[in-house]
């Protein structure tokens, strides 16, 4: 009996510390959960930049970092405010209507970004011209007429047959396509050029074939063709902790998600919430609970900078406003993201981005304990918001738990968040923080280029930078990836894409587009600008 109670005696320092381990991983775990829950709940409708949703995020995030004494640190508080240029987009109240049918905007027609406005009612026919009704030009006709005329521009030919449309009594213009060759007409939202005039539409191949497929008809229309250019204001939630250290770990993790998929960036087409529990509620909440800790006790030779971006979605603004604008310019060390870590199980793993990005994260990864199951990717580039801090020469970490199959849907939601999977990783990064508080300032290494998303189709790659936040035409890339195409054809930063063969790039999307069009040995020609000229040059992919 006195060897039992001498024994309980010793270990129950030990006892009560697991107990105390265990109750603090309970109390994380149930922390995460609540962030979540309401982070990701229809209140706030899917957290869109520049929304009620996103403030309520910013105000629930604020309220939090308040709670636990961790000071603001951006000009108003712990808010930054910046602008959203949503560009020229067709007005809520534009409609098409064929036979009483209402035609989806994108998936069957689009308006040409410089199209007229107004409201049209006609009784129509492919094969007719009549004045005061809508006119049909097959742009797959003119393409076959033009193949053998090097001077042929799509752009000037639809100008001057809109001006004709119009001069003939033509009350609108609706192109379509009926051939293989590629068109090149695209929507652009920050197109400048002068409004033509009369509205003018171009039918998708899909809209053609469902509602014109009778070229014989007369086809019943009713239009409306309005734009608008409306802006937004997001807000970056910037707080600080201080260690008076020379040098500044910088946190990340982006507050934004979908809304109702108003900027057209879903992966399902209905008018659902997205409620982006994983995407990125689950950053979000992880960063939250980070900051906590690391507020009661954390390692001193470095100052922690924690950043919640907006407009991640958007093409990473939030990450590069803070940049340009930076709130705190201190001795940066290095900057770990977490984006998408609430789905970590033993097949998705958690995949540690950045490993390449220096020379001691090898090291001080190797140094650490875990009993998650982890991947290392050496990139740091990639599509979430310490790509933006990796271009400017510093070390990164991404934390990411994998895509899934409710990627930017509206079934991203909280009941499929692994919330002990998330508070290991939290452990996990604690753990890597401490580890590197003996190890200085790090090193910077270039590396790899990632993939340009998180679910891609792409087969090839030029391996540059996308500048999302460009709003001229063609694709501007910040820089190229180490011994990528673009490197070796000499590319540079500021260097702006035109066209991939047949496919004029007009934005970042269209260049995703042609890019999928290419696989692995083909042959095409690359224009590009550099300052005021323009280059071809032929490349292999």
């Amino acid at each position: 009996m006195r060897r039992i109670v001498l024994c309980l005696l010793v270990f129950s320092p030990v006892l009560l510390n697991a107990q105390k381990l265990k109750r603090a991983d309970k109390l994380l775990t149930q922390n995460l959960e609540n962030h979540i829950k309401f982070l990701a709940s229809d209140e706030l409708e899917g957290r869109r930049a520049g929304t009620l949703g996103e403030q309520k995020a910013v105000d629930y995030i604020i309220a939090q970092y308040q709670n636990a004494g961790i000071k603001p640190m951006a000009a108003n508080g712990y808010i930054q405010s910046f602008p959203i240029d949503e560009g020229k987009k067709l007005s809520a109240s534009s409609f098409i209507k064929v036979n009483k049918q209402t035609l989806l905007l994108d998936s069957a027609f689009f308006p040409i970004s410089n199209s007229g406005t107004g409201n049209i009612k006609s009784m129509a026919s492919l094969s007719l011209n009549e004045a005061k009704q809508i006119w049909f030009k097959d742009v797959g006709e003119v393409l076959e007429e033009n193949t053998s005329n090097p001077h042929f521009d799509i752009n000037e030919w639809l100008l001057t047959t809109a001006k004709q449309t119009k001069q003939k009594g033509g009350a609108a213009l609706f192109l379509y396509n009926s051939g293989s060759l590629v068109d090149n007409i695209q929507y652009y939202k920050f197109d400048t050029a002068k409004a033509l005039a009369i509205p003018v539409v171009y039918i998708t191949k899909k809209g053609f074939s469902k509602y014109f497929s009778d070229e014989l008809s007369t086809y019943d229309i009713e239009a409306s063709i309005e734009f608008e250019h409306p802006s937004r204001t997001a807000h970056n939630v910037v707080a600080f902790i201080d260690n008076k250290a020379a040098t500044t770990v910088i946190l990340g993790a982006h507050l934004d998600h979908l809304g109702y998929n108003e900027d057209h960036n879903a992966l399902d087409i209905n008018n659902n919430i997205r409620n982006g529990a994983d995407d990125n509620a689950s950053g979000t909440a992880a960063l939250i609970e980070l900051a906590k800790a690391l507020q009661k006790k954390s390692p001193k030779n470095n100052n922690y900078l924690i950043l919640h971006f907006s407009g991640e979605e958007l093409g990473l603004f939030g990450s590069k406003y803070w940049l340009d604008h930076p709130t705190y310019t201190g001795n940066f060390n290095y900057m770990i993201n977490m984006d998408m870590v609430g789905r970590y199980d033993t097949a998705r793993k958690l995949t540690v981005g950045g490993f390449g990005t220096s020379s001691k994260w090898a090291n001080i990864l190797a140094s650490v304990p875990t009993s998650l199951i982890t991947h290392y990717d050496s990139a740091g580039s990639g599509p979430s918001d310490h790509a933006s801090f990796y271009r400017k020469d510093m070390p990164v970490l991404f934390m990411f738990t994998g895509s899934h199959s409710d990627y930017h849907k509206a079934t991203d939601d909280w009941d499929k968040i692994n919330y002990v999977g998330e508070s290991q990783i939290i452990r996990y990064v604690q753990s890597i923080i401490k580890a590197t508080d003996a190890e200085g300032k790090l090193d910077f290494l270039k590396t790899r280029e990632a993939a340009m998303g998180r679910s891609t189709k792409f087969t090839v790659s030029l391996g540059v930078m996308p500048d999302y936040a460009f709003t001229g035409t063609g694709v501007r890339i910040e820089g190229t990836s180490q011994g990528k195409l673009a490197e070796k054809i000499g590319l540079k930063g500021g260097d702006v894409l035109l066209q991939l063969g047949d496919y004029k790039l007009v934005d970042v999307m269209s260049y995703m587009q042609a890019l999928s069009k290419f696989k692995k040995g083909d042959a095409s020609v690359l224009v590009y600008k550099r300052g005021t000229e323009e280059i071809k040059v032929e490349i292999i992919f």
